[in-house]
Formats: C-alpha cells, sequence, structure tokens
C-alpha cells in the first residue's frame, strides 16, 4: 500500500483523526494518527509496535521476523547484521567492526559498545614502514591495513548482556540464506561488479561466481563456507573467532602475506562497553559514542550552530548551508588532529563539546565568506551498513557495522566466507601524531551510531553512511528534525550536501539553484549532482512517547527499507 486513502480509511478499521503530512517532495500522504502503517514510495512506517529498517530486503525481513518471534530489539539486530554480512558483502563483514548503541526503556539508560579492533603487537611505526618499504607500497594497503576484526565480540556482548536469544538461535536464518542462496539486488550487485578486478584467489573463490565475475541482479547467491563459519560461532562461541580454527586460518594467511599477525593478537582482544558523549541543543540531546570514533564532530557541530537561529533562516537556504558547511569544516579540523584511540592519548574530548568551545568556533565564521582549510581551534599536539530497530518495549539499538572501503581489504583467509576490513589504512604514519600506528591500538575510526532525547526522553535512534560524511549528515538529519520538524522519512530523504575538502561542496538535486548561485558568490565550489548520491545512506526511528507510535525512515540511496508490525 502506497498511500492511505481517506475514503478507504473506514474499511481498514481506522476510527482515529485524520492528518495530513507533507513530505520533502511536495506529496500529502493521510496518516490515521496514532495507529496503523503507511508506506510512502520510500517506506515510511508510522506504528505502535515493533520497527525495524536496515538496508537490504531479507535482513529487514529477517529483523522483523526475530520480533514477532518474541525476540527483543538486540535479538533482531544481531541477526539482521549476520544476514547483512551475506547480501551486502562490499559494505560489511565478520572481518569488520562494529558500534552500537543500547537504550533500555525500562531502565531509561543508554549504553554503548566499541566493538573495533586493534592493530597487531607486532606493527610498530617502523616495522609497518619497512615492511611497505619491501612491498614497493606508498601507503598502508592489503594485509597491513587489516586490525584484529571486532564485530563479532561484540555481537556476542550485546547479545548476552541484553538479548534474549542464544547466537545459535539468531544465526540460524543466515545460515539458511548462506546455504540455499538470495536474490541480489541492483545498487549491490553494482557495487559487487568492483571485486572482478581482484586478484586474490580466495577472494574471487569466496565472492565470484565460478571465480569468475559477480552475480548480476536478480541471480541466486550462496556462500557455505560462511554457513559453516556462522554454525562454529553457534556451537563453540566467540572463542571458534579469536582462539580456535578461525583465528587460526587468519593468522595462516597473514603468514603466507608477510603479515603482523599472531594468535595472541586475537587472544587478547576485547570490546570495550563505553559511556556516550553528547551536546544539547535547545530541549534536545544528541548523543554519539566517544573516538576513537568521529561522532565527536557532530556534536562540535551541533554546539556550533547552537549560537544562531537556524529556523529563521529557512531549511536549505543559502546562509543556512553556508553556516552548516563551515561548522563542519571546523568541527572536521578538530577530529583530524585529535581522534584517535583515547587509551593511547589525553584527548580534549570534554573541550571540544563544550558550549564555550561551540561559541569560540562560531566566531570563526564569516556569513559571508567560505573558509578553504581552517585549523583546529585547539592548541597542541597530539562502506558501512546501519540498522536500526525499536521493539514493542520501546527498547532501541543503533548499531553501525562495517569494512571500510569496498570488501574492505579484499583479501578473505580460504575457508572463512567472510572479507577482512582495511580500518588500519585510516592509522597516520606521521610520527608523532595521536593517530599514529602503534602495537594493540585502535585506529580513528568513521562508523558512528547515533540516538537523541528530548526532553530527557528517548526521542530519536538514527545513523549515515558514507565514511567521512557520517558527521555532517548526522547534523543534517538532527537539525532537519529538531529544527524543521520533518519526520523520519522526510529527514533522511531531503536533499542534503556533503562538504569534501578544501571549498568543495557535493549538492543533490532539489536544491533551490538561487541558493546554489549565492553559495557559490560566497566561494564555495559546488559539485552538482544530476541524480541523488554523494551524501550518503542513511535511516531512523522516531519515537513519541506520549502516544507510543514510531515514524521510520530509510534513504533511497540505499536498498533499503522501513518494515513493521
Amino acid at each position: 500500500m502506497d498511500i492511505i486513502l481517506k475514503e478507504n480509511v473506514e474499511k481498514l478499521g481506522f476510527k482515529n483523526e485524520i492528518v495530513s503530512v507533507k513530505n520533502g517532495y511536495g506529496r500529502n500522504y493521510l496518516i490515521p494518527n496514532g495507529l496503523g502503517i503507511l508506506a510512502t514510495e520510500n517506506a515510511v512506517k508510522i506504528l505502535e509496535e515493533n520497527l525495524r529498517q536496515q538496508d537490504k530486503k531479507e535482513a529487514t525481513e529477517i529483523g522483523l521476523k526475530i520480533l514477532k518471534d518474541g525476540g527483543n530489539a538486540i535479538d533482531a539486530a544481531v541477526a539482521t547484521a549476520a544476514v547483512l554480512t551475506l547480501v551486502e558483502p562490499h559494505s560489511t563483514s565478520l572481518g569488520g567492526d562494529a558500534f552500537i548503541m543500547v537504550y533500555l526503556a525500562e531502565e531509561k539508560k543508554l549504553v554503548g559498545l566499541n566493538a573495533s579492533g586493534r592493530a597487531p603487537y607486532a606493527m610498530t611505526l617502523d616495522a609497518l614502514n619497512g615492511k611497505l618499504e619491501k612491498h614497493d607500497m606508498n601507503r598502508i594497503g592489503g594485509i597491513y591495513s587489516v586490525t584484529v576484526p571486532g564485530a563479532v565480540d561484540g555481537w556476542f556482548e550485546v547479545l548476552e548482556k541484553y538479548g534474549t536469544m542464544t547466537m545459535a538461535e539468531v544465526l540460524e536464518p543466515a545460515i539458511h540464506y548462506a546455504e540455499h542462496g538470495f536474490p541480489v539486488s541492483p545498487i549491490i550487485a553494482d557495487a559487487w561488479r568492483s571485486l572482478e578486478n581482484n586478484q586474490e584467489p580466495s577472494t574471487r573463490e569466496t565472492w565470484l561466481l565460478d571465480g569468475k565475475r559477480a552475480p548480476r541482479a536478480g541471480e541466486v547467491f550462496r556462500n557455505p563456507d560462511l554457513a559453516e563459519t556462522y554454525r562454529l560461532l553457534g556451537k563453540e562461541g566467540r572463542d571458534a573467532f579469536y582462539k580456535g580454527s578461525i583465528a587460526k586460518k587468519i593468522v595462516a594467511y597473514s603468514d603466507a602475506h608477510d603479515g603482523f599477525f599472531t594468535m595472541k593478537d586475537f587472544e587478547d582482544h576485547t570490546s570495550t562497553w563505553v559511556e556516550p558523549i553528547y551536546a544539547d541543543y535547545k530541549n534536545y540531546r544528541l548523543y554519539e559514542l566517544p573516538p576513537n570514533g568521529q561522532g565527536i564532530a557532530a556534536l562540535e557541530m551541533i554546539k556550533i550552530l547552537d549560537n544562531v537561529d537556524l529556523g529563521s533562516m529557512g531549511h536549505n537556504s543559502a546562509e543556512y548551508l553556508h553556516h552548516v558547511i563551515e561548522a563542519k569544516k571546523l568541527a572536521y579540523a578538530d577530529i583530524d588532529k585529535w581522534n584517535s584511540d583515547p587509551e593511547f592519548n589525553d584527548l580534549p574530548i570534554k573541550e571540544i563539546i563544550s558550549t564555550e568551545y561551540g561559541r569560540q568556533q562560531f566566531e570563526r565564521i564569516n556569513p559571508t565568506r567560505a573558509m578553504e582549510r581552517p585549523e583546529s581551534g585547539i592548541n597542541g599536539n597530539g562502506d558501512t551498513v546501519l540498522l536500526e530497530v525499536m521493539d514493542k518495549d520501546h527498547n532501541a539499538v543503533s548499531f553501525i557495522y562495517s569494512l571500510y572501503s569496498g570488501f574492505g581489504s579484499g583479501l578473505v583467509a580460504p575457508g572463512t566466507g567472510f572479507t577482512l576490513q582495511n580500518r588500519g589504512a585510516l592509522f597516520s604514519r606521521e610520527p608523532g601524531h595521536v593517530n599514529v600506528v602503534e602495537p594493540h591500538k585502535r585506529p580513528f575510526h568513521t562508523i558512528i551510531p547515533a540516538m537523541a532525547f528530548k526532553d530527557g526522553e528517548f526521542f530519536m535512534t538514527f545513523g549515515a553512511m558514507g565514511g567521512a560524511v557520517q558527521p555532517q549528515q548526522h547534523a543534517q538529519i538532527f537539525l532537519n528534525v529538531v529544527e524543521f520538524g520533518m519526520n523520519m522519512q522526510q529527514a533522511v530523504e531531503i536533499p542534503r550536501i556533503n562538504h569534501g575538502g578544501g571549498l568543495s561542496v557535493t549538492v543533490e538535486p532539489g536544491i533551490n539553484e538561487e541558493v546554489l548561485t549565492q553559495l557559490e558568490a560566497w566561494g564555495h565550489e559546488l559539485r552538482r549532482r544530476t541524480t541523488r548520491g554523494g551524501v550518503g545512506g542513511a535511516q531512523g526511528i522516531m519515537f513519541n512517547i506520549l502516544t507510543g507510535v514510531m515514524i521510520g525512515g530509510s534513504t533511497p540511496h540505499k536498498d533499503g527499507m522501513a518494515v513493521a508490525y
């Protein structure tokens, strides 16, 4: 059903007041107030019970089935992540990392988990530079970009602490799809083609049909090695990955490629429970996870922009977009200098997200002139899938899980069925930099989950995908909701912008030409897209505590959708 028409409401059994909602492209939809289901052309759902929204149809349906079978939001999140490893392999993998935020409704408690991996113990800067020189590599790549995969430990941590099902139970759907196959969707099929240039035999054997070509849209793909890996995890637990046969396969593969890994790197791996950090904006509070993730930049942007009346400027006006772009430049200058593993450095986290520093940074913005490359305001030295889940008890999960680049490192340890990430590519090789590579250290991370509260109560779980774009997209989506009154679908679907580097800004189609001309007059160099994209996909769920209604949204940038029951 695309639209619930007024004349059909009584037939559907809805007796509540009908309200009109206008989406970002001028279409009006009639929605039963406080009840029912609405699916716009890009899948917004309004309901009273459970809502799941994710990046791929099969994965979304599995999450919904887990909820219907009595599982909670945590169970559904892990089950969905497992299926996404199979159906969206260019974005995520058991060989990747995860960051997870969980809201526990009964306790009114928000918790965060950093499930990112660390560099091998043997990877000093000198040792790394020696290997790169030996193999004629001018940057961190190949096996040297692989850090210990942290996602699997994160799955076990969050499921054992807050879930209601066993790992074996939540992995059953993923095992089924891995064995029997799934039809590849169009967007993912296009991304999959990039692997056809990969020359690694085990990678081609795992992810290409007959080791020769990527599956086309609509073709069925199977991964029996991944099914076997999932069975091991269900039977033997996390130790199968970090102390048993899976770790041994990865270490052997590393040895064959002159890598650094030893079993100790895997045996010593742990996830870290962290306290989410936040920034207040009017009567809202935006939560992100602390470094080594880059969520701190979204919080700094919000604190900078809290010093000007954005609402009076108008959404996507030249003045509004100019201030968002300039705030992004200032915040990213800080994370470029300061974001790293907090266990290795004393980071100025509180200062960066403070009200006073936000005011100081705002004063650096010229309202009619773009900055090119501002420096950090603090002195001193120093691809991805996203899923959001909310269950009938109003527990919520923001779960982001990634390899970094498309297909990560492009390396697959034979017999495992999954690709290894390349998060180590984000380490610095600059001596003395806070993010310089060091043994057993976590690198700068791009993936960030987010949640927001209103008047002290849970209000929204959301996130964005697309590497470095994420903090600036978090800020735009958050402001679309809290400053301009959009629902979740509108907030993620309406045209957005993405500042790259220097003066370059990507703009999606749909922003007024007069606005773009004015931005150029102020010094911004615009990359006008003729099709949607360049800003990253996004998804989220809003919650009205007074009515119990949840509103989900998913952008058309991905093969995503919102589902509910």
